[in-house]
């Protein structure tokens, strides 16, 4: 196909390589979820103490999040397909590396760099479907819907895989199992992928060590709140920290020629607000899944594989909602209605997970809830993409991309920092057994997704615009 004909005509392959695309977004929002379930076993074996545990999220969420916008810049200048290809590479090294790591700095590595790979991966697969789907706005949707369904559904299952594997084989093949799955994916990709056109600039390295740096500090502030408060120097040097670094961020982009984020591309309407709103998005989703499955381990009692069985509603549910009715309710409703819809069905959820007892049971205290958050957070998730990408220009469908995918990776590991400590202290100020103690700080974990998913519905009514037919 000639250069003029790819630019009147669609590519035909697009459907084959939004499901590539599609996996490869799957795969890297599984890796932040897929080894939660085993975390006790990793603990065991590489005797992390129970403060230190979470870095085995954190490393790479962190990293994943810090570098998506530099990702998403080099995907626009030296090509979507070598970048994306880039990061599946570093993906598989990385998976093979941290599944044979031997102590608990060798993981955490690792898991850092498998977050680098991720960062590549992101931002450059959306901008090849948002390049190939950019003539007709009908299957632009229909993509987008595709995009949402699995990566929300890579979080959720990766919690059931995880369980699956963990009980059935080792922990470690929680990691390792990406190394297959990535060379297959570097075998596809330049089967199905257009090779793309490099562009000259530059690369503002000053810029994504400032924004990379700033939240790992903020993260790290937060995190030192569970054990030495919000007082103490090792919470608030970080913190203060971090601020200073995000501030200079800012100056960098403000001041440079050709900055990370250029602030002219919060003009295109509704971006700024699609993102904060994925913000508040997984700070809600991702802490509600992470405590879920400590409240069927830890108070109801469940193995890895029962509580990885009773997760499985979750992207199934996603799957079902994503597809046959957040689409629909969008183009009936419009992009405000249907995310405060989304968001106060989650936040209805995440107080009704706070209800919860010692002695609860499945279907009352866990499905139906859980339905819930499903339907809450397909409904919210895809308005909030389309808000964060669609009005972009197509020159900066990289930089839009990357910024839509940093957004929710710092929603979720801030969100999930903020509420660990909350639950923490809620639990250093309980009295009881060991169920009751662990279950009060699980409730006021729960609690407080609600409450964030309500600010997201807020958020909705105040600042997202119905768009202009």
């Amino acid at each position: 196909m000639s250069k003029t004909q790819s630019l009147l005509q669609p590519d035909p392959k697009r459907w084959k390589a939004l499901a590539l695309l599609g996996f490869a977004n799957f795969i890297v929002m599984m890796d932040s979820a897929v080894v939660q379930v085993a975390l006790p076993s990793i603990k065991d074996a590489l005797g992390y103490t129970e403060a230190n545990l979470q870095w085995v999220m954190n490393a790479f969420l962190i990293l994943f999040g810090g570098l998506l916008l530099l990702g998403g810049k080099l995907s626009d200048l030296f090509g979507h397909r070598r970048i994306f290809m880039w990061g599946i590479s570093i993906l598989a090294v990385s998976s093979l590396f941290a599944g044979l790591a031997w102590n608990e700095m060798s993981l955490n590595i690792g898991r850092g760099i498998q977050g680098v790979g991720s960062a590549l991966i992101a931002p450059s697969a959306l901008s090849i479907v948002m390049i190939l789907f950019s003539a007709n706005k009908k299957e632009l949707g229909k993509a987008l819907a595709v995009w949402g369904l699995s990566g929300a559904a890579g979080g959720a299952l990766g919690i059931v895989l995880g369980g699956v594997l963990t009980q059935l084989f080792s922990w470690r093949w929680t990691l390792l199992f990406y190394v297959p799955i990535s060379i297959i994916v570097l075998y596809l990709a330049p089967k199905l992928l257009q090779k793309g056109t490099p562009k000259t600039g530059r690369i503002d390295y000053a810029g994504a060590i400032a924004v990379t740096a700033a939240l790992v500090l903020i993260v790290y502030g937060i995190v030192n709140v569970e054990q030495n408060g919000w007082q103490a120097l090792s919470t608030v040097f970080p913190l203060v920290m971090g601020g200073i670094l995000f501030i200079i961020f800012i100056l960098i982009q403000m001041f440079r020629k050709d900055p990370l984020v250029p602030l002219s591309i919060f003009k295109a309407p509704n971006l700024a607000a699609g993102n904060i709103s994925l913000i508040l998005l997984s700070a809600s989703w991702f802490p509600l899944i992470y405590f879920l499955i400590l409240y069927l381990q830890q108070v109801m009692k469940y193995e890895p594989f029962e509580a990885a069985m009773g997760m499985l509603p979750a992207p199934i549910l996603m799957a079902i909602f994503m597809i046959v009715l957040a689409e629909r309710v969008m183009n009936k409703l419009g992009m405000k209605i249907t995310m405060m819809i989304g968001f106060i069905i989650l936040g209805i959820a995440g107080l009704l997970f706070s209800g919860n007892t010692v002695n609860g049971h499945y279907w009352g205290d866990v499905f139906t809830p859980l339905l819930l958050a499903a339907l809450g957070n397909a409904l919210a998730y895809l308005p909030a993409t389309t808000a964060a990408v669609s009005e972009a220009k197509s020159e900066e469908s990289g930089l839009a991309s990357g910024l839509y995918n940093t957004t929710y990776q710092i929603g979720s590991a801030v969100g999930l920092a903020v509420i660990v400590s909350i639950a923490a202290a809620a639990t250093a100020s309980a009295a009881g057994a060991k169920e009751l103690i662990l279950n009060e700080g699980y409730q006021q974990a729960f609690f407080w997704c609600g409450i964030v998913a309500f600010a997201g519905a807020l958020l909705a009514l105040l600042f997202v615009r119905t768009p202009k037919k």
